[in-house]
């Protein structure tokens, strides 16, 4: 995980979102989630590859049950694609590299 991955809770989440301007990838996932840990690479990846362009953001379902329920996360791992503040996009499930760039583009 990169040390510019944002760690969100239902604290900070709100608060952090507002200060982002541009897209941010949000994370829900748990540690105990095979699938998470297998989709964490690409989504590092992909906020380096953009040059700043995206950041990443990280909120553990475990920790953060309200901001699971406030969003609608029934399964894990979910990103939900953030641009200036309001969610414009999500994609459920680990799925390919190609199919998270192909989303970033979209919402960009």
């Amino acid at each position: 995980m990169s040390e510019s991955t944002l760690h969100l809770t239902d604290a900070t989440f709100d608060a952090e979102i507002a200060a982002r301007p541009g897209v941010l990838m949000v994370d829900f996932w748990a540690e105990w989630c095979a699938p998470c840990r297998a989709i964490a690479p690409m989504l590092d990846e992909l906020a380096r590859e953009s040059g700043g362009g995206v950041g990443l953001a990280k909120v553990n379902v475990d920790e953060s049950p309200d901001l699971a329920a406030r969003y609608g996360i029934r399964s894990i791992p979910t990103i939900l694609f953030v641009k200036d503040g309001k969610v414009v996009d999500l994609v459920i499930g680990a799925v390919p590299k190609s199919q998270l760039k192909k989303k970033l583009d979209a919402v960009a």
